[in-house]
């Protein structure tokens, strides 16, 4: 059983929920499930991504699977996941049928993955900022109105993101090439990081069945750690993530009619200081004030999902 940090859960512990619950935050890159006694998280454990925009279908049930082995068995009452690209109630239905194998006649809820952000922040009303592998905002109000923004996937979007950031470092480093000019700071850190000597390799590497969205999202540390070292590209480049972020949050607030909360959260919305400056700044620009930073993981979201579906 890993271990359980319990800053990091004390809200979802309050929560007033009976029963087993798995909670699951499926992303681009992992699955993370807690299994949840009473609102009181008892075990936490990663598998891969289930998420079949990431993955085959196939690997998605494997992954799953292997994640059931380690927090499922006995009782479970319901099943709360949420995950990314959840667009449509057959997106929803398509993902319930490869968990139902794993917790037989359990009720299976099935939710964009921004839910369990706002959630995890303490509001049942604001908007979300997701910005980890891919970025979406999703908010509801008191009236239970609801609007998203962005989310469209990286072919269409995905701004601010770790995948838009690693694409963007790709680009510098093709630009400058094409200008005659030698990799710079955050060029060189990319080719190595990549395994290719000199930047006109990354397009065909860029295009290789043996790369893919999560690859280049990963190579996003390199743009952070390149700003943190002073680099102006890498620090324009987090700081235009931060901007982009924050148009996303704006227009979600605008559809809703509301002031906030405005809650950033994910892998890079959690833990990139300089990220999270521009995104503040930017929507106090917009008179949007009321803007928090998750400090819990979104899965810890789902006792207070469930209490309000009980409620």
């Amino acid at each position: 059983m890993n271990n359980l940090d319990s800053a990091q859960h004390s809200h979802a512990s309050t929560e007033t929920v009976s029963g087993t619950v798995i909670g699951l935050d499926i992303g681009g890159t992992k699955t993370r499930g807690v299994r949840f006694e009473n609102g009181a998280p008892v075990r936490d454990e990663s598998a891969g991504s289930s998420n079949v925009q990431n993955v085959s279908r196939e690997q998605a049930a494997a992954n799953l699977a292997e994640l059931f082995a380690k927090i499922g068995g006995g009782r479970i009452d319901q099943v709360y996941a949420g995950a990314g690209g959840i667009d449509t109630d057959e997106d929803a239905q398509a993902l319930a049928d490869l968990i139902a194998p794993h917790a037989s006649g359990a009720h299976i809820t099935v939710v964009h993955d921004s839910r369990l952000l706002l959630a995890a922040g303490g509001a049942s009303t604001g908007v979300a900022v997701i910005a980890g592998t891919g970025s979406a905002a999703w908010g509801k109000n008191d009236a239970g109105e609801e609007a998203r923004a962005g989310g469209w996937g990286y072919l269409l979007g995905d701004e601010g993101s770790g995948y838009w950031l690693g694409r963007e470092a790709v680009r510098h480093s093709l630009r400058r090439m094409n200008q005659g000019l030698e990799p710079d700071r955050l060029s060189r850190a990319l080719l190595d990081s990549v395994g290719v000597d000199e930047p006109g390799k990354l397009i065909a590497l860029f295009h290789s069945p043996e790369t893919g969205r999560r690859y280049w999202a990963q190579q996003a540390r390199l743009v952070v750690e390149a700003a943190d070292a002073g680099d102006e590209t890498s620090k324009a480049l987090v700081e235009q993530a931060g901007r982009d972020l924050a148009d996303l949050a704006e227009q979600a607030v605008r559809q809703l009619g509301i002031d906030g909360p405005v809650i950033l959260g994910s892998g890079l919305g959690m833990n990139v200081q300089r990220l999270q400056e521009a995104f503040k700044a930017r929507l106090a620009e917009e008179g949007i004030v009321d803007v928090r930073i998750l400090h819990q993981d979104p899965v810890f979201g789902v006792p207070r999902l469930v209490a309000e579906q009980q409620g």
